[in-house]
């Protein structure tokens, strides 16, 4: 069975090359082409419950309404909905303004058809949001960065394991924010997939948070590693 798509992208040739990205990998049915973030809404709000999109691909620099406006009210409006940013920016300011705004994930367009189709395919079946590498490189370095600075400050999750994690899970948590996928964190701990998988969830419930994205924002705001 197909997963059903939706691309808001406000340039045409853009729309075109994701959607055959997409098609080509034969995982995606895209049921939903919108050139902005209040098109989105306007033809989302017209759908029956059943046509709805699992996934919604969203560029971020968009005419009327922007891509984190569009990801801050599509998550209220339809919270059962993944929302992953695909776009060329990797500014600090964006990132976290759309995983605040309820963003699942975060892809660079220039990723590889089948690096896009494997990623989203993980988050259909796990509700992991998939995170580009590059993006991962610059939350890490801004995650060090805040980590320096929260040294300064009196924080009580220092004083022992914060949020009650496991040294093993911070290790794994470590990796996650690095970008590596379930089968990089297994090879690179020698342990199984299904292992890795179950610490993720984990660390997911002692952190609170549901996705990918939220974790690392967590880690960022709270100088976690």
């Amino acid at each position: 069975m197909t997963i059903p798509v939706a691309i808001v992208e406000d340039i045409v040739s853009n729309r075109n090359i994701i959607r055959q990205k997409l098609l080509r990998s034969g995982f995606f049915d895209v049921v939903l082409i919108a050139e902005n973030g209040e098109d989105f809404l306007v033809k989302m709000k017209a759908l029956k419950e059943e046509q709805l999109p699992s996934i919604v691909l969203m560029d971020l620099e968009m005419p009327v309404l922007d891509g984190v406006d569009a990801v801050t009210i599509g998550s209220y409006l339809f919270p059962s909905i993944k929302f992953v940013v695909l776009t060329i920016f990797d500014d600090d300011e964006r990132i976290f303004k759309a995983i605040k705004g309820g963003a699942c994930g975060y892809l660079l367009k220039d990723e590889s058809s089948d690096n896009i189709a494997e990623m989203l395919v993980q988050m259909n079946e796990t509700g992991v949001g998939p995170i580009s590498p590059a993006i991962a490189h610059k939350i890490l370095q801004l995650v060090q960065q805040n980590g320096r600075l929260a040294d300064t400050k009196t924080m009580p999750e220092k004083r022992g394991m914060p949020f009650n994690l496991t040294e093993r899970e911070l290790e794994i948590l470590k990796l996650l924010v690095q970008g590596l996928l379930y089968k990089q964190i297994a090879a690179a701990l020698d342990i199984s997939v299904n292992t890795a998988k179950k610490h993720v969830l984990n660390i997911y419930a002692k952190l609170h948070v549901n996705t990918k994205g939220q974790a690392l924002a967590l880690v960022f705001e709270k100088g976690i590693i």
